[in-house]
């Protein structure tokens, strides 16, 4: 089950508060500001930054190129 669409227009990183990308497939939200990934555990976004994981530079550039080419939007536009 996804995350209900309502939930991810206000959803948002807790460190610098911007948008989030959201792979449903893949049970994540990523901040590609700070390259780092929440996971959705239960249809439960995990937001707390202590648990969150930073990836390395080649899952940055495919999280990255995955969304540009299946067009994921933003959980919001600030």
């Amino acid at each position: 089950m996804a995350l209900d669409p309502r939930l991810l227009e206000i959803l948002a990183c807790p460190d610098d508060k911007g948008p989030l990308l959201y792979f449903p497939d893949e049970d994540s939200l990523y901040n590609p500001r700070l390259h780092r990934r929440y996971l959705v555990e239960d249809d439960i976004p995990n937001m707390l930054i202590d648990e969150a994981e930073t990836v390395d530079d080649s899952e940055h550039e495919r999280l990255m190129a995955r969304a540009e080419s299946e067009s994921i939007p933003f959980t919001f536009t600030p």
